[in-house]
């Protein structure tokens, strides 16, 4: 199928490992252009070698400099702006409420809301000049259904959906589709750590806890990568022009999180 998008000019953030990566490459095999970002500076070095067609800058989104400096890079290396992929983000603290640090609550709420608000907000003039503009912000099931044990996730997932339909009303008039990816349990590094981190907490061991996890959803299967990549490459192609304002779940059809 051809989605209509060489040559669309996007930026992902967190762009060099896991999904992010995933995304990045789904974009260039359609022929766009992609600029991407990351805080590792080792994973940078190894897309450079890996994936020399993605043009890169090291970036912290919840650094506003930061966040700057990246659109300088970004719209230099791509000649202007079709599509952001608002990706970036961490697990954050695992523990009960009361006994979270605050500091990592309040790096977790920087990055994975604050730092889309902080990219968004310079993509959007960049945007609208674009013939095919979108924005796609990365959330979670646990923007969904909260998730025990790991609050400040949670709300600023659910903060992502807020975010995600607030601007897209806002931004509908000048044709900016902008939607919310809700991922479930996806294979990686990132939901081992998790799960080893509640099996912990609970007292556990990683399979029971994984099991646990899986009785809620229907597909018990673990989402990939690419799955998510195909979903965001196919929102930002013109056959997903009307589709804006969704918070749009790939996860099995996960009921809870537990």
């Amino acid at each position: 199928m051809d989605l209509g998008i060489k040559d669309l000019r996007v930026l992902v953030t967190a762009g060099a490992a896991g999904i992010g990566l995933e995304i990045a490459r789904a974009f260039v095999r359609e022929g766009a252009k992609v600029h991407i970002c990351d805080v590792d500076e080792t994973a940078l070095a190894a897309v450079k070698k890996s994936d020399p067609a993605l043009t890169q800058s090291i970036c912290d989104v919840s650094d506003r400099e930061q966040v700057s400096r990246l659109f300088d890079d970004a719209l230099k290396a791509l000649g202007g702006l079709d599509c952001l992929v608002n990706n970036a983000g961490i697990a954050g603290p695992t523990g009960k409420v009361e006994e979270i640090n605050p500091e990592d609550w309040d790096r977790c709420l920087a990055i994975d809301i604050t730092g889309q608000f902080n990219c968004v907000r310079l993509a959007v003039p960049h945007l609208k000049g674009s013939q095919n503009p979108s924005i796609m912000n990365l959330s979670s099931q646990a923007g969904k259904h909260g998730f025990p044990l790991r609050s400040a996730y949670a709300a600023a997932k659910w903060g992502v959906v807020g975010f995600t339909k607030s601007i897209a009303i806002e931004l509908g008039p000048f044709g900016i589709r902008v939607n919310a990816l809700l991922p479930g349990l996806v294979a990686g590094d990132r939901i081992r750590r998790v799960i080893e981190a509640k099996a912990q907490q609970g007292g556990v061991s990683f399979k029971e806890k994984e099991a646990e996890l899986f009785r809620n959803v229907s597909v018990k299967e673990y989402v990939t990568p690419q799955q998510l990549a195909d979903m965001v490459v196919f929102t930002a192609s013109p056959r997903a022009k009307t589709i804006s304002g969704q918070a749009i779940s790939v996860c099995g059809d996960t009921n809870m999180l537990g």
